[in-house]
């Protein structure tokens, strides 16, 4: 039997992620696009779960399916987890990753580490279910001097993880989702949906 469920983004690296890992469980994932519903809440959370929550609750009040929403964030130790919360909309200012690189080196102490942690929160709310589920991962490594490769999307290109020792930017897609903060979460929503 098909089961339906909606992903409260627009993201296509977002949604491929999500397909390709409740798929074979037997989900349809929708987009609020692939449904013809508008969709762009306003993202104020104090955190990661906060945020996940808003999208979630945002989608939910317009579908009659379950809906993950997911919230992500790139923190730099050495800039006391910047750009956190503002990832996307800092990519977005910033205009490319060339002038997140740029900004950043700015901002860094010469000194740096360069440890930068991805960090994913899903939300998962479900028809019938009075509470929400969270599933969270994390991912260590450190920010590259300047962009590798063209896979991935977003930040993926400037972070090599310490798991694997990967360049996300080069990385097969297999082994980045093994190691990967959203992969990390998929992975826990996934056993979750199967019992």
């Amino acid at each position: 039997m098909k089961k339906e469920i909606v992903l409260a983004s627009n993201n296509p690296g977002k949604l491929a992620e999500f397909r390709e890992i409740l798929s074979p469980m037997g989900y349809v994932v929708y987009s609020p696009r692939d449904l013809n519903i508008d969709f762009d809440p306003v993202e104020n959370g104090r955190d990661y779960r906060e945020n996940a929550l808003i999208k979630a609750k945002a989608a939910f009040a317009k579908v009659r399916f379950s809906v993950i929403a997911d919230d992500s964030g790139f923190e730099i130790k050495d800039l006391n987890g910047f750009p956190g919360l503002y990832t996307a909309r800092y990519l977005k200012e910033m205009g490319s990753l060339e002038g997140v690189l740029r900004d950043l080196e700015a901002r860094l102490p010469e000194d740096s580490s360069r440890k930068a942690t991805f960090k994913c929160c899903l939300c998962l709310l479900e028809k019938g279910l009075g509470k929400p589920l969270y599933f969270e991962g994390e991912c260590p490594g450190y920010l590259l001097k300047e962009a590798k490769g063209e896979n991935g999307f977003g930040y993926d290109p400037i972070f090599h993880s310490y798991e694997k020792d990967l360049d996300f930017g080069t990385a097969r897609k297999i082994d980045k989702d093994r190691v990967s903060h959203r992969g990390k979460a998929l992975f826990r929503l996934a056993l979750y949906l199967s019992i």
